[in-house]
């Protein structure tokens, strides 16, 4: 539509040109002499300008979502393009590391205004980098952006009672018993707020969705794009997917749906269910659910990554450190955690964690026995203080697991059930049952499900073998199975690519390179045509999930954690 809008345009200036007096080619003039040529060049270049503003027109509001949004882009571009100048001289210039320290906490926090001034899909691309995607942000960055994955912007229950009511028809008090009017989170679309239903008593929690956020977002996530065109054309391909699966939020009937099949694919599995099962995995009430109101049942639990710091201080106090003694830096805190069971840079295994965690259990049942046999004895004598039992709650977590168990659950809904959520970044994982000593991970918020077909899983099954092994003609024939197409076809580039979307990201990798820099020098050398764009998301969740580990000291190599789970599928079908 564009294209003919804008050849729509050219063909009346071509007609304005034909007619123009001044033109080589111009007709013989009327009979109404200068004052008719006049009025033609008059009508020409009305002509001229009405189907060039209508172009624009059309333009603006295909592109960025009317004038509402051409104030956003302006908005957004104001800040982005003297910013990426400034880094890539800063690049170019190989400025010392106090300079670009100075930098990131400078533009982050700009950055971080910038997103609560115009939150839409802006708010979503903070999450990104406090989630540390690609490991491709400073601790700066991911410092500064964290609070959006707890701390949104959210809208007035005035307005949450008014959407609800209008999606019902009904009062809101007719459908649920209690609502709560402080919401408990808030995201980019919608937010969130604990209720109990009416009929039958049920705790839940009820997501509203924002009015009017749909035509905010297509118009962000457009802005976003037209930016990289020009200054990051390697990310693209995979914002078209992107763009593609975030169109699919902003219907609650589809997600709710979507919910409810990779609940049910996992509890089959024996992944999902009670608290002796891997994750847990809220229940939607389907009849209850419209276009802009889900209604599931709540899970009660708190962020994995607050959790996890919350027990890596408590640990630390057990050994009697404390955050004030690393200067307020988490980042030391956890080298010295990771130093002083000299357990090596990427943090403790899983067994390490395990043998730990024994120990302190056994040391705390013998606490709790004398506190017993204490309590039973001198602590029944009036005014004596009774000694405190410790609770299960006081034993570390095992963060290793539970990497693990995360590309396991993952894994499983990519290469064996081929309906995955595509966007598991850490606002989206709870831990629960921490108190009771029992954690188990929560899995919420299923906007982006992404479906890949039993053929398309084959390859990727493939795909990941041959990673898992270094096998770098596998590799590059897994991916033309998929249809990977560039320029030259050049299969080092093809192996770093796929080593970089779906296996690990380090500094050998990326030969000590920001990721971000490593990436566009490999499309400079061989610019990709075709992504496939049935593993774009697969990508994302493998590169999720990766950087939650960076983020707690327990990397991972994507292949190597999934290759169990594509041999079984392949040797089922006789592959192997």
């Amino acid at each position: 539509m564009l294209a003919l809008r804008i050849r729509a345009a050219s063909m009346g200036h071509r007609a304005l040109k034909q007619r123009c007096p001044f033109s080589t080619s111009s007709p013989p003039s009327s009979n109404n002499g200068g004052g008719g040529r006049a009025r033609n060049l008059a009508l020409g270049l009305a002509s001229g300008t009405i189907l060039t503003t209508a172009a624009a027109i059309t333009y603006i509001n295909n592109h960025v979502g009317g004038s509402d949004g051409l104030v956003r882009t302006v908005s957004f571009y104001s800040l982005a393009i003297p910013k990426y100048i400034q880094y890539r001289a800063h690049m170019i210039m190989q400025s010392p590391d106090d300079v670009w320290d100075e930098l990131h906490a400078e533009t982050s926090k700009a950055g971080l205004d910038k997103i609560m001034e115009l939150q839409g899909f802006y708010v979503k691309s903070g999450q990104m980098a406090a989630a540390n995607i690609g490991n491709a942000f400073p601790k700066i960055w991911q410092d500064t952006m964290s609070v959006l994955q707890d701390e949104c912007p959210s809208e007035p229950f005035e307005v949450v009672k008014s959407i609800v009511e209008s999606e019902y028809g009904c009062d809101l008090h007719d459908v649920f018993e209690t609502f709560e009017e402080t919401p408990i989170g808030a995201a980019s679309i919608g937010q969130v707020h604990r209720a109990t239903l009416k009929r039958d008593g049920s705790k839940v929690v009820v997501k509203v969705m924002y009015p009017g956020v749909e035509n905010t977002f297509r118009g962000d996530v457009r802005t976003i794009k037209m930016f990289c065109e020009v200054a990051q054309p390697v990310h693209v391909a995979p914002l078209i997917e992107i763009e593609k699966q975030f169109m699919t939020e902003f219907d609650y009937v589809l997600e709710s749906q979507q919910l409810d099949k990779v609940r049910k694919n996992m509890m089959a599995a024996d992944i999902a269910g009670d608290s002796s099962k891997l994750c847990a995995i809220p229940r939607p009430h389907l009849d209850l659910c419209t276009k802009r109101i889900l209604v599931m049942d709540e899970l009660n639990g708190n962020k994995l990554v607050t959790e996890l710091k919350n027990d890596m201080n408590r640990q630390m106090e057990r050994m009697n450190h404390s955050l004030e003694k690393f200067g307020g830096d988490e980042e030391e805190m956890q080298k010295s955690f990771t130093k002083e069971f000299a357990l090596g840079e990427n943090g403790p295994t899983s067994e390490q964690y395990e043998t730990l965690i024994k120990l302190l259990d056994a040391k705390r049942r013998a606490v709790n026995a004398y506190a017993a046999l204490y309590n039973y004895s001198v602590g029944l004598i009036p005014g004596t203080k009774r000694k405190e039992y410790q609770g299960k709650s006081s034993l570390p977590i095992n963060h290793a697991k539970l990497i693990d168990d995360l590309l396991h659950i993952h894994g499983h809904q990519v290469l064996v059930d081929g309906v995955f959520n595509g966007d598991p970044h850490p606002g989206n994982i709870l831990l629960l049952g921490v108190e009771e000593g029992k954690p188990q991970l929560g899995l919420i918020d299923y906007g982006q499900v992404k479906t890949i077909s039993k053929e398309e899983r084959l390859v990727f099954c493939r795909l990941i073998l041959a990673l898992a092994d270094d096998d770098k003609d596998g590799v590059v024939k897994a991916l033309k199975e998929a249809g990977y197409k560039s320029q030259k076809m050049d299969e080092d580039i093809m192996y770093t690519y796929a080593r970089v979307a779906y296996d690990e990201d380090n500094e050998t990798l990326t030969q000590g390179k920001h990721i971000q820099l490593f990436m566009e020098e490999l499309h400079d050398r061989d610019p990709v045509e075709h992504l496939p764009q049935q593993y774009i998301l697969a990508s994302r969740v493998s590169i999720l999930l990766r950087g939650l580990g960076h983020a707690v000291h327990q990397s991972r190599s994507g292949a190597k954690a999934w290759r169990p789970i594509a041999e079984k599928v392949l040797r089922e079908e006789g592959e192997l």
